[in-house]
C-alpha cells in the first residue's frame, strides 16, 4: 500500500516509477459509473481521495466486487473486462497506462 497523504505530483512520480509512461490524475464525481469495458494494456490506479468499487463481469477468478480507497493501488490486466462505480464522495486517482 502507498501512503494516502502523497501530493498529486508525488503520486504521479510514484506511478511513473512503476514503469508506466502515460500518467495522469483524474477526478470523478460521486455516483459516476463506467459500464463494462476493457483496455489494450495493463492499467494502474492509485487512489488519492474518495473511493471506487470494481467488478469483473464474466470472470471466473474475480467474482466479488471490491472497494478501494486512499493509498490503495489497483491494477487491471490488459483485456480484462471490468465495471466501475465511484463512491458517493467522488474519487481522485492517478492512472498509469
Amino acid at each position: 500500500m502507498t501512503s494516502p497523504s502523497l501530493s498529486r505530483k508525488e503520486a504521479e512520480s510514484q506511478v511513473r516509477s512503476w514503469g508506466f509512461s502515460h500518467v495522469f490524475t483524474w477526478t470523478d464525481g460521486g455516483g459516476a459509473h463506467y459500464a463494462p469495458h476493457k483496455h489494450s494494456s495493463l492499467t494502474t490506479h492509485l487512489i488519492l481521495s474518495g473511493s471506487l468499487t470494481i467488478a469483473y463481469p464474466g470472470s471466473e477468478d474475480k467474482k466479488e466486487k471490491t472497494t478501494h480507497g486512499p493509498g490503495e493501488r489497483l491494477d487491471v490486466d490488459a483485456g480484462q473486462v471490468h465495471e466501475v462505480w465511484i463512491g458517493r464522495e467522488g474519487c481522485t486517482y492517478v492512472i498509469g497506462e
